[in-house]
């Protein structure tokens, strides 16, 4: 192999010095090679870090829950998923069906199975139990009874689902 001519070792040391846009590339390279994501990881954990304290205060906000309109208050038991009781009298889940823990989690009918839970419910358009809130033994208390089927029940019924699902957080 042949040695480099001192020429074009001058020329590429005065290349590098002089401006331009073969300098600019170069510096930018450097620079870019300096927050390399996957040659420094480190700069991974800084950037995570300032995405996590970006999102902290997303993390904090409160859900307000509306209640559901046009439920009906029962006793669930799920027999063997689909097939419930509504107080006492066999019914089925639609294929779907939702159930929402006191936490508005989702619950799967199967890991209920065989426990009395104070709900409300509403059907779909097949006469169904389509979606399910499950409500406190407190909650079940107030609001049981309240619809009896005047114009002044659903308004006071309504009104006490309203009172349950903004109590919680």
């Amino acid at each position: 192999m042949a040695a480099a001519s001192p020429r074009t070792v001058i020329a590429s040391s005065w290349d590098c010095q002089r401006p331009g846009p073969a300098a600019a590339l170069r510096q930018n390279a450097v620079f870019a090679s300096a927050l390399s994501l996957w040659i420094h990881t480190m700069n991974r954990w800084r950037l995570l870090l300032v995405a996590a304290a970006l999102a902290a205060p997303a993390l904090h906000a409160q859900v307000i829950r509306t209640a559901p309109a046009g439920v009906k208050p029962a006793r669930l038991v799920v027999t063997a998923p689909p097939n419930v009781t509504l107080d006492g009298q066999p019914d089925r889940l639609s294929p779907g069906a939702r159930i929402r823990g006191t936490n508005g989690l989702m619950l799967l009918s199967g890991s209920v199975a065989g426990q009395p839970l104070p709900v409300v419910y509403r059907r779909d358009p097949a006469g169904l139990v389509h979606e399910v809130w499950v409500l406190t033994e407190d909650e079940y208390a107030r609001v049981d009874g309240a619809d009896d089927g005047s114009a002044t029940g659903h308004q006071r019924f309504a009104e006490l689902l309203n009172l349950v699902f903004g109590a919680r957080k």
